[in-house]
C-alpha cells in the first residue's frame, strides 16, 4: 500500500516517508492518530549520526556528469528540496527517501583526515573534485561543525582543484580559503538558483538560503575574485522554466561569470514525493506540470538514459534549451562546459606549517 502524505509542516520538503525499496516491511500510521511516535515520524526533528566510512572520495564514470571525483562530508541534506535526485541514496543506509533524507543526517567527522590520506596516496592521480554533487556541503549543520571548511584547508594545502555547488549563503564564510585556491586556478563556485520567488522557495527548498541571499553570495564571491557562476537547476517544466531569463539576468547583475542548467529528474521514490508536493502546494497546476515532465521524458516521469537525462528530449526540452541559450547570449555569460580548472599546481605537502594552520 502506498504511504499517505500528511500535511507538510514547517521546514520540510517531503510530507511523508515512502517505503524503502530494499525493505520488505514498513509501518503505516493512521493520519488521524495523534500518538507521540506518529508525530515523531510525520514531524521529525533533525538527528545527526556518525558516518564511519573509511574513504571520502567517490568516483563515477557517467558520461552525463562533468566530473569524475566527488566529495561530501554529509549524507542526507537538511535543505529538504522536494525534488532532490539524491534522496534514493539514503535507502542504501536503511532510511527512507522522504522525511528521513532531510532529518537523519550522516556526518563524516573524519572527512578532513581521510581526504589528506587519499590525496597523499601514491596511486592518487590529480583530478578535479566536485563538492555538493550529491548533498549540499553548506547545509545548516556545517555552520556549527565546519567540516567543509577543514576539507577546504586540506584542498588548499595540496592545491587540489575543486568545484563547489551550493544553495547556501554560508559559502561566503570561507572566502579567505577560496581566494587562495583561486590563485592557482583551483576553484569554481556554482550557486544553485531555482527561482526568484521566495514564497515558492520556502515550499520547494524549505531550509535553503533565500534567492536574495544566494545572489548576495554570488556578489560577495565575485568581488573577492573567486570564480563564480549560477546553476539554474533543476528546471521544472511548467513551474520554473519561464524564470530562466530572469534568473540568468539576476545572476549576471550579481557578478556571475558563467551559467548552466539541468532538467528535473525524478528517480525512484522522488516521483512520489514530488507528486505529493505538487498536489499539496500547486494543485491547480499539478496536472500541467506532470504532463510537461512526461513530455520531456518520453512519456514517463523519469528516464535515466544517458545522453538525455540531464536535459530531456522533445519539443519542450528543446524550447527550454533555446530559452537558456538566448538568455546566455543576452547576458554575455559563458556556458558551464567552458569553465576549466587546473591540476598543474597540485603538490603533496612537505609537512611544514601551512598558511591556515
Amino acid at each position: 500500500m502506498k504511504p499517505q502524505a500528511t500535511p507538510n509542516h514547517t521546514g520540510r520538503g517531503s510530507s511523508f516517508n515512502p517505503q524503502n525499496r530494499f525493505e520488505q516491511t514498513h509501518i503505516e500510521f493512521d493520519p488521524l492518530d495523534d500518538h507521540l511516535e506518529h508525530q515523531e515520524i510525520t514531524r521529525p526533528r533533525t538527528q545527526y549520526f556518525k558516518d564511519s566510512s573509511r574513504s571520502i572520495l567517490s568516483y563515477n564514470t557517467s558520461p552525463d556528469i562533468p566530473f569524475e571525483v566527488g566529495l561530501s562530508p554529509y549524507r542526507g541534506c537538511e535543505h529538504g528540496c522536494s525534488y532532490c535526485f539524491a534522496r534514493p541514496y539514503h535507502e542504501y543506509l536503511g532510511f527512507s527517501s522522504g522525511l528521513d533524507f532531510e532529518s537523519k543526517i550522516m556526518v563524516k567527522f573524519d572527512a578532513p583526515t581521510l581526504l589528506h590520506q587519499e590525496l597523499s596516496a601514491k596511486r592518487y592521480e590529480p583530478k578535479i573534485i566536485t563538492m555538493s554533487a550529491i548533498t549540499d556541503i553548506y547545509q545548516p549543520l556545517e555552520q556549527k561543525l565546519k567540516i567543509t571548511r577543514e576539507c577546504l584547508k586540506v584542498l588548499l594545502e595540496f592545491r587540489q582543484p575543486v568545484v563547489i555547488i551550493t544553495k547556501n549563503h554560508l559559502v561566503t564564510r570561507d572566502i579567505d580559503l577560496l581566494q587562495e585556491l583561486a590563485k592557482y586556478n583551483c576553484i569554481s563556485v556554482a550557486i544553485s538558483l531555482t527561482t526568484l520567488s521566495n514564497e515558492l522557495r520556502l515550499k520547494l527548498e524549505p531550509r535553503t538560503s533565500s534567492p536574495e541571499r544566494r545572489l548576495a553570495a554570488i556578489c560577495a564571491l565575485a568581488e573577492a575574485g573567486v570564480p563564480v557562476g549560477v546553476m539554474t537547476a533543476p528546471v521544472i517544466p511548467g513551474l520554473t522554466d519561464h524564470e530562466l531569463p530572469s534568473l540568468i539576468e539576476a545572476a549576471t547583475q550579481a557578478g556571475a561569470s558563467w551559467a548552466g542548467y539541468t532538467m528535473l529528474r525524478l528517480p525512484y521514490a522522488v516521483k512520489d514525493i514530488f507528486l505529493a508536493w505538487l498536489e499539496q502546494h500547486v494543485p491547480d497546476r499539478a496536472q500541467k506540470i506532470i504532463h510537461r515532465i512526461e513530455d520531456i521524458r518520453g512519456g514517463k516521469l523519469n528516464n535515466s538514459d544517458f545522453g538525455s537525462r540531464m536535459r530531456g528530449q522533445g519539443i519542450f526540452a528543446e524550447q527550454i534549451n533555446k530559452l537558456f541559450k538566448a538568455a546566455l547570449k543576452k547576458s554575455g555569460l559563458l556556458e558551464r562546459e567552458r569553465i576549466r580548472l587546473s591540476t598543474a599546481h597540485f603538490r603533496i605537502p612537505t609537512g611544514q606549517a601551512g598558511l591556515f594552520d
